[in-house]
C-alpha cells in the first residue's frame, strides 16, 4: 500500500470510460443517444472490424457551435441539464455528459460538426483522453459526426477482453435496433464492412410502424403479435405483444422503453413474466415491444451509468399497471382459426373485452358474455349422434353423418373422429382442426379452478378416511405453513409428523389416486426454492397449486370420448382465455387449412 493521492486526469478519464464504454455497441448507443437529443431524423452507422477498428455515426441534427466544440469533450459537460430540478425531470436520453470524454479516453476521436448558421462545419480531435486546443475547418453538412478509431488502444487489457468482430457488430445492431424501435419517427441505417445491416426509414402511420416492427423483429413476430394500447392515471402502455404460441427459448425479442430510453429493468421484467406465467413453459420466454410512458419526475433514471435501469417512485403502482394490462389483454384472445402459412397454431380472434372481469369475449361466433362453460362431458348429445366406445384408436362419426358439412358457427368447428386416445379431430368451414385433448381439458380446468377461487374457493370432498403422505421434513413444514392457500385450492391437509401429512379433503374432480403425487410437486417447488412462501404471494400460489391440480385432473391419453363430449370440449376451448395453450405452454390445438390438404394431395393440379 502506499500513500493516498490524486489520480491523474488521464487515469481518472480511464477509470470513467470503463463505466460507460463496455464495447463497441455502447459507444455506438451514446452516440446515437446524443444524435437524437440534437433532433436527428436520420443516423447513420458505420462499423469496421466490429466498430474496434472504426465507428462512424454522422446524423442530421441541430449540430454544435464551434465555440462549444471544445467543451463537448470535456468531462459533466452537457447542455441538457442544468440543475437540480432538471436532473428530476430528465426528458433526454444522454445527460451526464461523460460520454464523448469517456470515448476520447480510450480511442482516437474526431468530431465535426454544423449548426444551421454556420457556413461550413469544425473538426476537433484527439486520443486517449487529450484533445486538440482548437477546432479547424471542415466540410460537413448540417449536423454532427463523430468517428471513433482504434477502440481501447490505450487500455489494451481491456481490448483482450473482447470478442470477434463479428459478435461485436451483433451487439451494435442489437443496440441499434432497440433504438429503432424507441424511435419509430428517425430513420437508421448500419454497415459492417461495407455490408447493410439495417436500414429502416421514419414510419409516419400505422402501417409504416408495422412495418419498422417487421423489419427489426422479424414478419413472423409480427404475424403472430397484437397491437394495444391504454392509459390510466398518467401511465400510458402502448405496443406489441407476442401470443404465447410464439415464445422464445431466449429473451431476444423484448424491446421494452421507457419515455423512449430502452431499459432492462428488474420490476418491469418482473411485470411481463407473471402476466405471461399462465401461458409459457418456465423455461421459454415471452416476445414484446412495448413503450412506457409517464411524467419524467415519476421516474429516475440517473441510477446506473449506462442508463440501462431506471428507479420508479411508484414501483408497485407501474408494476400492476403493466402486469393488469398485458395479463388482460393475452386474456382477452379466443380459439379463432387463421391461415399461417397452411397450419396456424393456436390463432386467435381478439376484442376488446366489454366488461372488465368478463371471462367470455364476444365474438360473433362465440356464447354471449356470462354465458358459463358447459360442464364436462355433461353436454348432451346432439340429436342422433352415435357415442362409440371400445375403439382403441379411431373414434368416428358414421359415414352418412360425417359426409355432411358441419355448420359454420363454431371457430373450432364439430369433433368427427378421436385419434389413437390422444388427438380429437375436427372440421370447420377452413377445413381439419386437431386438438390435443389432454392440453386443452388441463387449460380449460385451470381456467375453471380460477374462477371458482376468485368465487370462494374450489369445492372440495372430504374423503372418509384420511391419507397418509410421507414427505421430507421441509416439505411436510412447507404444507404447514402454505395451508390456508392448499384449503382455498380445496386441499385439506394437516401435519402430523415431522415428515407427515393427513389429506382430508381434496377438490372435487381431481382423482383421489392423483393427490399424493401433487403434493409432493407442489411441496418439492418449495423446497428447491429454499423458502416455505414456496410460490411468492398467496395468489400466485394458489394459482401454481391449481396448475398442478388442473394437470392431474385432466383427461388422460388412451381415454376414449364420444362424440358429444368432444364437441363439448370443443365449445368450452372457445369460452376459455387463453385456450391456444395449455398451463405448461404447449399449443392446445392446431389448424391445417384446406389449401394445405389440397397441396398434399395434388388437388387442382
Amino acid at each position: 500500500m502506499t500513500s493516498i493521492k490524486q489520480l491523474p486526469e488521464v487515469l481518472i478519464n480511464q477509470i470513467k470510460a470503463g463505466e460507460v464504454v463496455e464495447r463497441p455497441a455502447a459507444v455506438v448507443k451514446e452516440l446515437v443517444e446524443n444524435a437524437l437529443d440534437a433532433g436527428a431524423r436520420r443516423v447513420n452507422v458505420e462499423l469496421e472490424q466490429g466498430g474496434l477498428r472504426r465507428i462512424l455515426v454522422r446524423d442530421d441534427g441541430r449540430g454544435i457551435p464551434r465555440q462549444e466544440l471544445p467543451l463537448a469533450l470535456a468531462r459533466h459537460a452537457t447542455s441538457k441539464i442544468a440543475s437540480l430540478d432538471d436532473l428530476e425531470r430528465v426528458a433526454s436520453l444522454g445527460f451526464r455528459g461523460e460520454a464523448l470524454a469517456s470515448i476520447l479516453a480510450v480511442s482516437r476521436l474526431s468530431l465535426s460538426s454544423r449548426t444551421a448558421t454556420e457556413p461550413h462545419g469544425w473538426r476537433l480531435g484527439g486520443e486517449g483522453g487529450l484533445a486538440s486546443a482548437e477546432p479547424v475547418p471542415s466540410a460537413q453538412a448540417q449536423g454532427t459526426a463523430v468517428e471513433v478509431l482504434d477502440l481501447f488502444f490505450s487500455t489494451p487489457a481491456r481490448r483482450k477482453f473482447m470478442k470477434s468482430p463479428g459478435t461485436e457488430a451483433r451487439h451494435v445492431e442489437t443496440a441499434l435496433r432497440r433504438l429503432a424501435l424507441a424511435r419509430p419517427d428517425v430513420a437508421f441505417t448500419l454497415s459492417h464492412d461495407g455490408r447493410r445491416l439495417l436500414d429502416v426509414e421514419p414510419a409516419e402511420d400505422a402501417a409504416a410502424s408495422e412495418r419498422r416492427v417487421a423489419a427489426v423483429c422479424g414478419a413472423e413476430f409480427l404475424s403472430n403479435a397484437i397491437y394495444r394500447e391504454a392509459e390510466l392515471g398518467g401511465l400510458r402502455l402502448a405496443g406489441w405483444i407476442a401470443l404465447p404460441s410464439f415464445s422464445r427459448a431466449q429473451p431476444d425479442l423484448q424491446f421494452l422503453t421507457v419515455n423512449g430510453r430502452g431499459v432492462r429493468d428488474r420490476l418491469l421484467g418482473a411485470a411481463l413474466r407473471r402476466a405471461y406465467a399462465d401461458a409459457l413453459h418456465s423455461t421459454r420466454h415471452p416476445a414484446f415491444v412495448l413503450a412506457l410512458t409517464l411524467d419524467p419526475a415519476a421516474v429516475d433514471v440517473n441510477v446506473h451509468p449506462q442508463k440501462t435501469e431506471v428507479r420508479f417512485r411508484e414501483a408497485a403502482r407501474v408494476h400492476d399497471f403493466l402486469f393488469g394490462l398485458v395479463h388482460r389483454w393475452l386474456r382477452e384472445l379466443r380459439p379463432e382459426p387463421e391461415h399461417h402459412h397452411g397450419v396456424g397454431f393456436g390463432g386467435v380472434a381478439v376484442e376488446p373485452a366489454r366488461e372488465p372481469q368478463a371471462y367470455a369475449l364476444p365474438l360473433s361466433t362465440a356464447p354471449r358474455l356470462g354465458e358459463p362453460p358447459s360442464r364436462y362431458f355433461a353436454a348432451p348429445a346432439a340429436a342422433g349422434a352415435p357415442t362409440w366406445a371400445g375403439l382403441a384408436a379411431v373414434s368416428r362419426l358414421p359415414e352418412s353423418q360425417a359426409s355432411a358439412a358441419p355448420p359454420a358457427e363454431h371457430p373450432l368447428g364439430y369433433a368427427v373422429a378421436q385419434l389413437h386416445g390422444i388427438f380429437i379431430l375436427a372440421q370447420n368451414a377452413r377445413g381439419l382442426i386437431v386438438v390435443d385433448m389432454h392440453a386443452a381439458h388441463e387449460r380449460v380446468l385451470y381456467e375453471r379452478y380460477k374462477r371458482e377461487l376468485a368465487e370462494g374457493g374450489v369445492p372440495s370432498q372430504a374423503l372418509l378416511a384420511p391419507v397418509l403422505v410421507n414427505l421430507p421434513e421441509d416439505e411436510a413444514e412447507a404444507a404447514e405453513t402454505q395451508a390456508a392457500t392448499l384449503l382455498a385450492a380445496g386441499l385439506q391437509v394437516d401435519r402430523s409428523g415431522p415428515g407427515q401429512l393427513l389429506v382430508r379433503a381434496i377438490p372435487a374432480l381431481l382423482p383421489s389416486e392423483a393427490v399424493v403425487d401433487l403434493l409432493r410437486q407442489v411441496l418439492g417447488r418449495s423446497s428447491d426454492s429454499g423458502s416455505h412462501a414456496h410460490l411468492g404471494e398467496v395468489l400466485d400460489a394458489q394459482h401454481r397449486v391449481l396448475a398442478e391440480m388442473a394437470c392431474k385432473a385432466a383427461i388422460k391419453a388412451n381415454r376414449v370420448m364420444s362424440i358429444s363430449e368432444m364437441n363439448a370440449l370443443l365449445r368450452d376451448m372457445e369460452q376459455t382465455e387463453l385456450a391456444g395453450q395449455c398451463n405448461h405452454g404447449r399449443p392446445t390445438w392446431v389448424q391445417v387449412e384446406l389449401a394445405e390438404l389440397d397441396r398434399l394431395f395434388l388437388r387442382g393440379r
